[in-house]
């Protein structure tokens, strides 16, 4: 094939095959992109596929489909991003060609003169004057910037959740002159602890919420849109908008991304037909509504395969609303199941104990290493994929009248697909230190991080002040010198006015932070859920995300003699 080049370092081609990426990689490219949306055409090849073709030849390969005419600003900033990325040569392709230079020239704009860019794309014989008036839009926001003075902060924290906002309150504290920017879309803050109580009727769904604007601390700059790749190698976060933040320190504290799509039928049947949710604001009213109107019938709970929010969250769900019926009545007439895509109740073994005893108490039906793939909400049928004894599989229906499903838990895609993530996607880090290993300058905590402990708030609370610490001895050019140890916390909320208090560390480590004499959190106590209900939203909403430091000091890292 014969690959048009817009300059030495970016040229465009149709759709390509396995012998153009044989080709490609002999002509000294590094990475492909691919323009165009699956399914276009009847026999194009797949991203995925032409991803592992490039991937055997040793080529980066991304994705961003994009159809001409509803080219967005976060399409353009990937594309640029993507671009940044690139340690090589890049290939573009698309059906002919042209979305992939109309990509490029897009991504260009505000960095070459708009002259400039039309010029070298009419040289190579494609034409882009449908995104002419987009270039020069673009072009004339960059220089209105630039005008203004592009600012380079000491920290960007990318994400104005519970982790991005805590790292940015503790190093406020610690150091007051700091210029931060927190990039954040988002003009709400959740505490997303709560939405366990909010769907047992215990919460309403306001006292979990607040304006992002109230929890922003004062002296932040607040980046008003979502992130939309990395370029490490510029010390630059890209925005959704294809303009970007310069830091000295990156603080990448984005969260994960609940990927409901992943099931098909699920997105589709959430809020009706008895399928709900807690892990979304607007649906944990409904759990309730349901739970408290269910009168017979199944109850079905699901939890997929790791990494999720809060491992016990989706048992929370079921140990409360098989409370409700109790206290109603219901529960003799309603069969409740547990689909877990894992092979065990929870992960660490020194809390199974109590929570078997509930499990016996509401005649609850465990089914292990079962996992949600379908549903059918006008049916109320879920489908599951359940794996056998011999190591078989096979796919098995339920119909129910209730289903609290929890969608499968992956890295946001902008993050997935940039020099920061690991293998699974996630962000790479030192499990103490939190530091990329690649990239001295950039940390990372929360729901993001590549880490093996568990994602919980509580984790972050403990993770903040480690990276506070560290990012102060980086912007003083210095080692990391204290660690985390995997702490985190998992409220069990076995029924209204107990809960299984799980404090844990890496490898399971049992780490209590009261005397048994006071929670035994391998015992459902009044205590702990005292704790849950009264103690922990004020410790959210007034520790945490200000700065307080309360009961977590990191532990010193040993400099060699």
């Amino acid at each position: 094939m014969s690959f048009k080049h817009l300059t030495q370092a970016f040229a465009v081609s149709p759709q390509v095959t396995d012998s153009d990426i044989i080709e490609a990689k002999q002509a000294g490219f590094m990475t492909v992109i691919d323009a165009r949306p699956d399914g276009e055409d009847a026999g194009q090849p797949r991203a995925a596929e032409i991803a592992a073709l490039a991937e055997a030849q040793g080529l980066s390969f991304t994705h961003i489909p994009v159809t001409t005419g509803a080219i967005t600003d976060a399409d353009i900033a990937k594309f640029a991003a993507a671009l940044k990325a690139a340690k090589g040569p890049v290939l573009g392709y698309c059906r002919s060609g042209t979305r992939a230079a109309m990509m490029w020239a897009l991504a260009q704009a505000g960095q070459m003169p708009a002259a400039e860019i039309f010029d070298t794309v009419a040289a190579a014989g494609i034409d882009i004057s449908s995104v002419k008036p987009k270039i020069l839009a673009l072009a004339q926001a960059q220089s209105d910037g630039e005008a203004a003075g592009t600012k380079t902060y000491d920290v960007v924290i990318v994400g104005g959740g519970s982790a991005g906002i805590a790292t940015a309150a503790s190093l406020l504290k610690r150091r007051g002159s700091l210029t931060i920017a927190v990039i954040e879309p988002s003009e709400a803050h959740y505490y997303q602890p709560g939405w366990t109580l909010v769907g047992a009727g215990v919460f309403t769904q306001d006292v979990t919420r607040r304006n992002t604007a109230d929890v922003m601390p004062d002296k932040v700059t607040w980046v008003r849109q979502g992130a939309a790749g990395f370029a490490p190698e510029l010390n630059e976060v890209i925005l959704a908008d294809g303009s970007s933040v310069r830091y000295r320190v990156l603080v990448a504290a984005p969260g994960l991304k609940l990927n409901w799509n992943a099931i098909p039928g699920l997105s589709e049947a959430l809020g009706r037909n008895g399928v709900t949710s807690n892990y979304r604001f607007d649906l944990a009213p409904y759990t309730h509504n349901l739970v408290t109107n269910l009168k017979s019938g199944r109850a079905i709970f699901t939890q997929p395969p790791m990494p999720i929010k809060c491992a016990g969250a989706p048992q929370k769900a079921m140990y409360l609303s098989c409370d409700i019926m109790r206290e109603t009545g219901a529960l003799a007439n309603v069969e409740v199941e547990f689909h877990n895509a894992g092979a065990v109740l929870f992960g660490v073994a020194a809390y199974v104990p109590a929570l078997m005893e509930y499990i016996k108490k509401y005649n609850i039906h465990l089914n292990f290493e079962s996992k949600l793939v379908a549903v059918d909400g006008a049916a109320r049928v879920a489908t599951f994929e359940r794996k056998n004894a011999d190591g078989s599989s096979e796919t098995i229906q339920r119909e129910f009248d209730m289903l609290h499903a929890v969608p499968p838990q992956v890295a946001p895609d902008f993050v997935a697909a940039s020099a920061l993530a690991g293998p699974a996607g996630f962000i790479e880090v030192d499990a103490g230190t939190l530091q990329h290993p690649r990239f001295a300058n950039i940390y990372s905590l929360g729901d993001a991080a590549a880490t093996t402990n568990a994602k919980t708030a509580a984790a972050a609370r403990a993770q903040a002040p480690t990276v506070a610490i560290n990012v102060l001895a980086t912007l003083d050019g210095k080692s990391p010198s204290v660690t985390y140890d995997g702490y985190g916390s998992c409220p069990l909320t076995v029924e209204r006015g107990k809960i299984v208090l799980a404090e844990f560390g890496y490898g399971g480590k049992l780490m209590p932070s009261f005397p048994a004499w006071l929670i035994d959190g391998t015992q459902p106590t009044r205590a702990a859920w005292f704790l849950k209900d009264r103690i922990l939203p004020f410790v959210y909403w007034q520790g945490m995300l200000k700065g307080r430091e309360w009961m977590i000091d990191p532990a010193k890292i040993e400099q060699a003699a």
